[in-house]
């Protein structure tokens, strides 16, 4: 017999029961099955597991120490059968998140942490990348949905949910020498190098943050911060990112004297019109347009 699914849950019952009876009536058994099964795993095992010496079974220290291992091994199986309840009902067995390089991730974070408490056994696959490359990603399946800025036009093969906002903000190095100057307008940017994140391969398609006729492009947000941070140029970044470094002094937010520095981008959970979103991903999209 040893130790399955059964005997685990017949042996937790009596620890927890205190005696054969009441595991009896909590299984809807007869006290002889309860009291055999038990004898059965004992003989199996070459030990005892409960001394019945006394009025009821008292659990040997053998049994004390199987009981941790016991439990964690019934909340485990309880949890794959509640999975696989939940992939008979829409679960999909793995959700595929992309999000854009440079939106703020505490959001997304956050959801994912109440989407794995409410599934447990889902597994979640999170990719960043570039606006371009995540969209990419979207359209070739790789991703089931996306975190991504909205671009200024619908595209019909696609479904969005507004999320939120990130405000964009024209940031320097805190040493750069355009910041000498008194009187600066956005106008001066253009002849400055801005360095960008952007797909290694693909065009841009949302152009909206460029401002310089000179850019430099890398592919991860962190390189972009380096490079602006060691005076490569200047970057449009989310505020919700680069606020730490300015509270450090590392970067400066650029004062305009004819525009405020901030452009307003929403951001939109997306996903594809001809492939509905499952369990995972609806949890997902709604937790995220809260």
């Amino acid at each position: 017999m040893n130790f399955n699914s059964d005997s685990i849950e017949l042996f937790l019952a009596v620890i927890e029961r205190g005696s054969f009876s009441a595991a009896a009536r909590s299984l809807g058994k007869v006290p002889s099955a309860v009291s055999m099964g038990i004898a059965n795993l004992e003989a199996e095992l070459g030990y005892a597991l409960f001394d019945r010496s006394h009025r009821e079974p008292v659990p040997t220290a053998m049994a004390s120490a199987l009981v941790p291992h016991a439990r964690l091994i019934a909340d485990q199986l309880k949890q794959l059968q509640v999975h696989a309840v939940e992939l008979s009902l829409g679960l999909e067995s793995k959700l595929s998140i992309g999000v854009v390089a440079d939106i703020d991730k505490a959001p997304l974070l956050e959801a994912i942490k109440i989407i794995a408490a409410r599934f447990p056994l889902l597994e979640v696959e999170v990719l960043s990348a570039p606006q371009d490359d995540v969209l990419a990603m979207l359209h070739s399946g790789r991703v089931s949905v996306c975190l991504a800025f909205a671009g200024l036009s619908v595209n019909v093969l696609e479904r969005f949910q507004f999320v939120g906002n990130e405000r964009v903000i024209a940031t320097l190095a805190a040493n750069h020498p355009l910041l000498a100057g008194q009187d600066l307008f956005l106008e001066d940017l253009v002849q400055v190098r801005q360095i960008i994140v952007a797909s290694r391969d693909l065009p841009i398609s949302e152009t909206r943050p460029l401002v310089a006729e000179s850019c430099w492009r890398t592919d991860t947000l962190d390189m972009a911060l380096e490079m602006v941070e060691a005076g490569l140029g200047w970057g449009n970044f989310p505020l919700s990112v680069v606020q730490p470094l300015l509270d450090a002094g590392r970067l400066k937010r650029l004062n305009f004297r004819n525009i405020d520095n901030g452009l307003v981008l929403p951001v939109h959970a997306v996903w594809l019109k001809r492939r509905p979103l499952q369990k995972g991903a609806l949890a997902f999209v709604e937790l995220m347009g809260r």
